[in-house]
């Protein structure tokens, strides 16, 4: 069973010749229940965004900020499963046909098994993986799985990579490169700032692959800014924080909804 990296860049190549960057949302599985998430999921993509990243909880996250980590906490104790994970995928790709891909960290795959992942992901109809804290150096085991069964390798770098650096992470990724706007973890922001536009400028220097950049994007006027200079625009914790504010599952989604719409028009110029 091949996966659908394919789609993920046929869908990159589309918003490119719409003369539009991708809206990218971020959420992560089982919150705040597995039906729940996937629902949230569909929200996202019913309201405009393009693609998906479906987080896989952790335990002890790098990147993620506190409005993620409440999320996982709340996944993480609600008994969330790599299982979960995956039919997630399943059922988020099958309602809507667009590319959903999973971010996790290393660890959780290692424990798995990397070939049993790879199928797994493949045969749920995923398009690849986000891998933040996979060093490209160690990345080929995982690389030659993922070529194998059609999955994108998306790697993220950082306004700390110097040149080489981008260069060597960029000749092995897939997909696209997950360029973090700015050092530290994941959260809204009051701007994007300039680095992630000397990132981005950077970046592709090095590489045709798209470059979409997350970190801090919580609303169109952001979103529209970063979509002047980058392929794709990631937006997660906005998303998280609008169903964790809401006062039930319902509002919760009719919020996850209504941000991707307004992101959308973001991501198009018109907010």
């Amino acid at each position: 069973m091949s996966g659908n990296v394919r789609l993920l860049n046929d869908t990159l190549a589309a918003t490119k010749s719409e003369g539009r960057a991708a809206l990218i949302a971020y959420l992560p599985a089982g919150f705040p229940t597995v039906d729940g998430g996937i629902a949230a999921i569909k929200a996202a993509l019913d309201g405009g965004a393009d693609v998906v990243e479906v987080g896989l909880p952790h335990s002890d996250p790098v990147l993620d900020g506190p409005v993620i980590q409440t999320a996982d906490d709340i996944a993480l104790r609600g008994g969330v499963k790599i299982a979960d994970v995956m039919r997630t995928v399943r059922e988020a790709h099958e309602a809507t046909g667009k590319p959903i891909l999973v971010m996790t960290y290393w660890n959780p795959i290692d424990r798995y098994g990397v070939e049993r992942f790879t199928a797994e992901l493949a045969e749920a109809g995923g398009a690849g993986c986000i891998l933040p804290d996979l060093p490209v150096q160690e990345s080929a085991l995982w690389r030659e799985h993922a070529d194998k069964h059609g999955l994108a390798t998306v790697f993220v770098v950082a306004p700390s990579s110097r040149d080489a650096r981008l260069a060597e992470i960029t000749a092995v990724g897939s997909g696209f490169v997950y360029a973090a706007s700015l050092m530290g973890v994941t959260g809204t922001r009051e701007s994007v700032g300039a680095q992630a536009e000397d990132l981005v400028r950077r970046t592709r220097a090095t590489t045709d692959t798209p470059v979409c950049v997350g970190l801090g994007v919580s609303n169109a006027a952001q979103a529209a800014e970063v979509a002047r200079f980058a392929d794709g625009v990631i937006v997660g914790s906005a998303f998280v924080k609008r169903m964790l504010d809401a006062p039930d599952d319902t509002a919760g989604l009719e919020g996850v909804r209504a941000l991707a719409a307004d992101l959308a028009k973001g991501v198009r110029g018109q907010a």
